[in-house]
């Protein structure tokens, strides 16, 4: 979307963003705080939206998810979001690279008093993932990627291991502001999507679909696939 109308636009989508969740989604106090918490501590804006949270809130709830895996935690607001969708006996295990970002998301989920109910992980997840293999022998409902984009084909493979029949997998920021169509990027998250959006559609045990969206964050997209039996 780099062209003269991309600030207007960009400025359209947020007031819309602004206007959906005044509607639909309360005020949240603690969500709101571990955002300015994250920003305070210098975290990069890459938080899923209100509306976004609110959404894979739902899907849990849908699925009636107990247990769910998520590959990126930055500062936990994420992790919020789905952890508030669990049973009393449900568990989030979430991975972050970072120490300082895992620092700062241990401290917003304290604050949300959800950390009864999520296992933080630091350390690449590539490194992490085999750890949580041996540890967590029943499948996960719900697998959320949103990590190092250049992984994604990785975390695929992992997803699937832990996955069952029935799990819902959920790649975000799919489409780079459109360049996914761009078989020639340099740009390496981008090929790491396309590289994970053909194996979604390739694998004989995944139906899927994809969505692009528009908000404050601007334009690109997530994967939903599910696991077939």
């Amino acid at each position: 979307m780099k062209n003269v109308n991309s600030s207007s636009l960009l400025h359209t989508w947020t007031q819309v963003d602004q206007y959906l969740n005044e509607r639909l989604i309360p005020a949240d106090p603690l969500l709101e705080q571990a955002l300015n918490h994250n920003a305070t501590a210098g975290l990069p804006a890459h938080d899923v939206t209100p509306n976004q949270g609110k959404f894979l809130q739902l899907l849990l709830q849908i699925q009636g998810a107990t247990r769910v895996l998520e590959i990126g935690t930055l500062g936990g607001y994420s992790t919020i979001w789905m952890a508030r969708a669990l049973p009393d006996q449900g568990r989030i295990v979430t991975l972050e690279a970072d120490p300082h970002h895992a620092e700062i998301a241990r401290h917003n989920l304290s604050q949300a008093g959800l950390m009864d109910k999520v296992d933080l992980r630091v350390g690449a997840a590539l490194t992490t993932l085999p750890d949580i293999q041996e540890e967590y022998r029943e499948p996960f409902d719900f697998i959320f990627i949103d990590a190092d984009k250049p992984s994604n084909p990785d975390y695929l493979r992992w997803a699937l291991r832990l996955a069952r029949p029935g799990s819902l997998i959920v790649g975000d920021n799919i489409v780079r502001d459109g360049e996914v169509v761009n078989p020639s990027s340099t740009d390496e998250r981008v090929q790491g999507v396309r590289t994970f959006l053909d194996m979604v559609a390739n694998h004989p045990k995944l139906e899927a679909t994809a969505l692009q969206t528009v908000g404050s964050k601007g334009y690109d997209g997530f994967m939903l696939a599910r696991v077939l039996p």
